[in-house]
């Protein structure tokens, strides 16, 4: 474990570096030519207005009212003002679920914290076993962990009832916390106003009919098995080449702008561009001219690709969104098998629009199984392959073998205290750096595996990056500085002894993870509230493309919570403390530090900037409550790793049941509150029926949801027909192409699995 020194030089800078983040945060935020920078949320609400068009001169820029400047750190206490239930309302269910995850991590660790320098602390402090061993380096701050206690001490009871007591702790938290979220998305839903999703369902793998086309066949499907509820279908078609033209004419778009105000601004001068790659060499010609002629060649090819799309059946995907004339209509084809063949008409509730990620639904679903055991292969590869760079990260965090290894750099380390800056700060610098690229790969990794909305690639993308971090970050932290640490001792002693030197050194890492909370936990969420890209982002375009108030919003940039990204780094401080807390008691102050900044500022930036790109009603709970369950088994199974090497065999066997207890308390809270998160309750959805009913008699449910899931890059005067139930269709007998079949003694090739067979047009004829 590194020295006071090295601690307190890396608590110096990050201190400084947080503190200088939030100081320029609370001046930046209140000059009103950065008002849309740090309240976008509320101009997208269109409760806001610039405050520039209410002063002029230099104090359109610069706020001239000194009184405010000595008010700057009231954003602090205003972020804990709004009441929950208002939060909810203002940025919605996932966002104030969100900013519990930190709420959590307080309710855990402070009471934990307390307990362990009241009980653990002074029991390692006292012992005095390292102070007699002189065939390990430490440090006094050593004397703090379970490092210093001998082999045999009778004080490891102490921590095995910390770790009882720890454990039973978290157990209540958790269920308590799982309990009080639950509670909350059954009201929320059940509240929540009117979205298209609550009546609409997406049906997959439809089987092909010789017959009838794809809409033909969901339409016939539904009415004969929905009859009494089906009542519009939306057909899903591969619009990805037009998705990219769109998008590369948007783009073009943009340009344009930018050098018609070039323009404008100095009308003598024409500007010009090369048409070669990116813009660096090729002939060199009028910009405006070139992108109004790039743009009309595009439109040309935007609407031959959408004639395409529209015309062309093997544009038309096996897909459809399904609408049902009630919420209890939908619940029940969404939660059903509807066929005998458990491979076809798969139906799942529909994401909200907002949510779907429409690339994917042009994805066969055939390919779906081999895209994820390819991306599962992947992932392994990937995350072995960054063992060797973290490696390199974590030799830094002990200079002293670094320069037993390499000797002539022991100069350039030792001058200026340089050592101290290296081993305090650098490891986690250079570890922030490789996972800044990582979450990219990851988010491609799963789009790569098809799923069709937002919040299911948010959350896994999540999962595979705690995996990641779990068994590099951590494990290849602790390993991985362990044996740089001890490779002297390895090498110089039998090999029978190597475990007890792993098991005393696991403690020794807890200097580097003190760092590194410091560095991305203290430093980083400071950062996240000064939103320097996004400043710097809207005065370029500010500058150079807006011309009109449409323009500047378009700008802005709010940003959203990246659930796939933050969460998984969230979840390594609660996999850190519940490790550390009886080893190393040290760390937990600075954890909780941690938690208690990133509330703060999370609830700041989710009133005042960031808007959700989806409502999914907190259905990442459940992923987050496993990865806490897994951090407490691995926080139990590395303290029994751990004594196992202190010859404290009853110890060790009084720490067994700990898993167990542990995976039992999951399935209770899984078998208990996961429901809530996969099905929506009958009861519930005719309860909203009902209500929906006597509040708004005359709603026309069907003009309502035609537009919802029609692909964004259909224009409203070409949008596909949307293909909806007639009233006259109530009838009971559907007609379809295939009905001749039904006079001929030959039985279809069509079972009820693959189409409409004439058993199921035998069952509607009255009696």
């Amino acid at each position: 474990m590194g020295s006071l020194n090295d601690i307190g030089v890396a608590a110096g800078i990050n201190i400084l570096s947080a503190l200088g983040f939030l100081l320029a945060f609370a001046l930046l935020r209140i000059q009103p030519i950065n008002d849309r920078v740090y309240f976008p949320r509320w101009y997208l609400k269109g409760t806001r207005s610039s405050p520039r068009g209410t002063r002029a001169g230099f104090s359109k820029f610069v706020n001239a009212d000194m009184s405010t400047y000595l008010r700057f750190l009231n954003w602090m206490p205003a972020a804990l003002q709004m009441p929950e239930p208002e939060l909810i309302e203002h940025a919605g269910l996932d966002s104030a679920v969100y900013v519990r995850i930190y709420l959590l991590g307080l309710k855990i660790f402070v009471p934990i914290a307390v307990l362990a320098f009241v009980v653990l602390v002074p029991v390692n402090w006292t012992s005095g076993t390292l102070e007699n061993e002189k065939t390990l380096n430490y440090d006094e701050i050593d004397k703090l962990s379970i490092s210093n206690l001998g082999k045999g001490s009778k004080r490891f009871w102490a921590h095995i009832v910390m770790a009882y007591v720890f454990t039973f702790w978290t157990f209540y938290v958790l269920y308590h916390e799982y309990k009080v979220v639950t509670t909350m998305r059954l009201r929320f839903l059940a509240n929540q106003n009117r979205r298209p999703d609550q009546f609409t369902v997406l049906v997959r793998n439809v089987p092909p009919d010789p017959d009838e086309t794809v809409s033909e066949h969901v339409e016939h499907f539904f009415a004969v098995n929905h009859r009494d509820h089906y009542l519009s279908h939306q057909i899903v078609y591969n619009a990805n080449a037009l998705a990219g033209l769109v998008e590369k004419k948007k783009g073009m778009q943009n340009w344009l702008v930018y050098y018609e105000n070039q323009h404008a601004r100095n009308p003598a001068k024409k500007p010009t561009v090369k048409t070669g790659l990116w813009g660096l060499w090729g002939r060199r010609v009028d910009a405006i001219e070139y992108y109004k002629s790039a743009i009309e060649e595009l439109c040309k090819q935007e609407d031959e690709e959408r004639q395409k799309v529209m015309s062309d059946p093997n544009s038309i995907m096996p897909a459809a969104f399904v609408s049902f004339k009630s919420q209890w209509g939908a619940a029940v084809c969404a939660q059903t098998q509807q066929t005998s063949n458990p491979t076809v008409w798969l139906t799942e509730w529909a994401p909200e629009p907002r949510d779907v990620y429409w690339p994917n639904l042009a994805i066969p679903f055939v390919e779906l199984s081999v895209r994820r055991l390819i991306m599962a292969v992947a992932l392994f590869f990937l995350t072995f392959f960054f063992m060797i760079p973290i490696a390199f990260v974590q030799s830094l965090a002990n200079v002293d073998d670094l320069e037993r290894v390499l000797p002539f750099l022991k100069p350039i380390i030792e001058r200026n205290s340089l050592k101290s800056v290296i081993q305090g700060f650098l490891p986690g610098i250079a570890l922030k750096i490789f996972l800044i690229l990582l979450p990219i790969f990851l988010m491609t990794m799963s789009k790569i595996e098809g799923h069709i909305s937002i919040s299911g690639l948010d959350r896994t993308t999540a999962s595979k990056y705690f995996m990641f971090i779990f068994v590099n970050v951590f494990l290849g932290s602790v390993i991985t500085g362990t044996a740089f640490q001890q490779l002297d001792t390895f090498i110089h002693q039998p090999a029978n002894k190597i475990p007890e030197t792993v098991g005393e050194s696991i403690p020794m890492k807890a200097t580097f993870f003190i760092t590194y909370v410091m560095v991305d936990g203290w430093a980083g969420v400071a950062a996240e509230v000064l939103r320097l890209k996004p400043l710097v982002m809207f005065h370029i375009k500010n500058t150079f493309l807006v011309r009109t108030e449409q323009d500047r919003e378009q700008a802005m940039d709010p940003g959203s919570l990246d659930f796939g990204t933050t969460e998984p780094r969230i979840q390594l401080y609660f996999l850190l403390g519940l490790v550390y807390a009886v080893v190393t008691p040290i760390l937990l102050p600075f954890i909780i530090v941690f938690f208690s900044l990133a509330y703060l500022v999370f609830r700041h930036q989710i009133i005042n900037v960031y808007s959700q790109q989806y409502e999914s009603g907190a259905l990442f709970w459940p992923d987050v409550q496993r990865r806490l369950v897994a951090a407490l088994i691995v926080s139990q199974i590395l303290l029994l790793g751990l004594l196992s090497t202190q010859e404290a065999e009853k110890s060790t066997v009084a720490l067994l049941p700990l898993p167990v207890l542990t995976i039992w308390f999951h399935y209770v809270c899984k078998g208990r509150f996961e429901p809530a998160f996969i099905k929506f309750p009958l009861q519930e959805a005719m309860v909203k029926d009902t209500l929906e009913q006597a509040n708004d008699p005359t709603l026309n449910l069907r003009e309502y949801l035609k537009d919802a899931y029609v692909h964004p890059v259909f224009q409203k005067n070409d949008m596909y027909e949307l293909v909806a139930m007639d009233e006259e269709e109530k009838n009971p007998l559907v007609a379809t192409r295939r009905q001749a079949r039904m006079n001929t003694p030959v039985d279809s090739k069509f079972n009820s699995s693959s189409g409409t067979n004439e058993g199921e047009f035998s069952r509607m004829h009255p009696t």
